[in-house]
C-alpha cells in the first residue's frame, strides 16, 4: 500500500494496533526516515496508549514500553552491532510477555526469532510518500492482517 504522508502511516498503524492480538510481533524495516517510528505511534494509538506518553524512536534506550489495552514495546535495533548483544535486550522474554511487539531494524535479528510475525517494510518514493509492504508469517498473523484488509477496504 502507499501513503502519502505521515498522517496516513501512522493511520493505518493506529488501524494495525486495533487489529492486533496479545503477543503479536511487527518486524519493521526500511531506510532511516522512512515512516517506521510514524507507524508504530499509530500501533500505540490503536492499543489505547495513554495520550500523556508520547512515543518517540527508542535508538537509544533501545526498548520504551507504552500501556494501553496491550502492553506496546517498541524495540530499535539500529544501535545493534552483533545479535549476541541482542540477548542482552531481553528481547527474548518480552517475546514471551503476551504484549504487542514492534521491532525496528528487525532485520538484525534472524526471523526465526521472531516467529509468527507481521513484516512491515517501508520504501521512501518521496519526501511525503511511502511504499509499505505488509507480509504475514504465521497463521495469527494471517487473521490480523486479513482484518486490517477488511478495514482498510
Amino acid at each position: 500500500m502507499t501513503t502519502c504522508s505521515p498522517e496516513q502511516t501512522r493511520a493505518i498503524g493506529r488501524k494495525l494496533g486495533e487489529a492486533v492480538k496479545s503477543g503479536a510481533v511487527i518486524a519493521l524495516t526500511g531506510d532511516l526516515g522512512s515512516g517506521k517510528t510514524v507507524f508504530v505511534k499509530g500501533i500505540a494509538d490503536g492499543i489505547g496508549k495513554s495520550d500523556e506518553d508520547e512515543v518517540t524512536s527508542p535508538s537509544f534506550a533501545l526498548i520504551h514500553e507504552y500501556a494501553g489495552r496491550l502492553p506496546l514495546f517498541h524495540v530499535d535495533l539500529y544501535r545493534i552491532e552483533n545479535r549476541s548483544d541482542i540477548g542482552e535486550l531481553g528481547l527474548e522474554e518480552i517475546l514471551e510477555s503476551g504484549g504487542v511487539v514492534a521491532i525496528e531494524w528487525a532485520d538484525r535479528i534472524g526471523k526465526e526469532a521472531l516467529g509468527d510475525h507481521i513484516h512491515a517494510h517501508f520504501e521512501m518514493t518521496d519526501d511525503a510518500s511511502r511504499d509499505i509492504l505488509l507480509v504475514a508469517s504465521g497463521a495469527v498473523s494471517v487473521e490480523i492482517l486479513n482484518h486490517l484488509m477488511e478495514e482498510l477496504v
